[in-house]
């Protein structure tokens, strides 16, 4: 399987560990130094990010993935996810996002880590 079909799956295995609040899997696909960056602009790191999905601030009840788009350069990549997201966050009301997911991801031990996340809509 190519560098690219790895991020791919990785980017699928983290939805799924999202809908499904599994904690285990949102620890091994996120790098240690993770942070994500909301639309608001506000940064939580990966404990807080995790810990927010386990404690229904943000759920995830589905997840349809429309395009992805890899860049690799050595042991360092960027992916471009666009899906349409089913959730209900920060106490809002369930609704079906255009969210665009860009990632920082980085290479260690052969295994891909996201290291960085900037969420927007398309």
């Amino acid at each position: 399987m190519s560098d690219k079909d790895k991020i791919i799956q990785l980017y699928k295995e983290m939805y799924t560990a999202m809908i499904n609040k599994d904690r285990a899997e949102l620890e091994r696909v996120h790098d240690d130094s993770f942070v994500l960056v909301h639309m608001t602009g506000m940064r939580q790191p990966k404990d807080v990010y995790i810990n927010s999905i386990m404690d229904g601030t943000l759920n995830y009840y589905s997840a349809s993935h429309e395009d992805m788009q890899v860049e690799v350069n050595g042991d360092t990549a960027v992916l471009t996810g666009r899906s349409r997201v089913n959730a209900a966050v920060f106490g809002g009301g369930k609704h079906t996002w255009r969210l665009q997911l860009r990632f920082q991801l980085v290479k260690k031990d052969s295994e891909w880590y996201f290291t960085l996340a900037s969420a927007s809509t398309y």
